[in-house]
């Protein structure tokens, strides 16, 4: 899940400092969902899912099929 979202991420050529921006946390924050060292809250889930358009089971990393269902 770590790796999915940093590579979400880089995908959209976003650096952490924008996309805590746009989860309305800090940069420190973010890093640490990337690397595994927090656990990410549901409500951070569902607003990534939201915001790359792709499914909660695909960030998980349950599916390898990124559309929403």
């Amino acid at each position: 899940m770590y790796e999915r979202i940093r590579n979400l991420r880089e995908d959209h050529d976003l650096k952490q400092r924008q996309l805590a921006e746009i989860l309305n946390c800090s940069q420190r924050v973010y890093s640490n969902y990337e690397h595994g060292d927090i656990d990410i809250p549901t409500e951070i889930l569902i607003k990534l899912s939201d915001y790359y358009g792709v499914s909660i089971d695909y960030i998980l990393g349950q599916t390898d099929n990124p559309k929403r269902g």
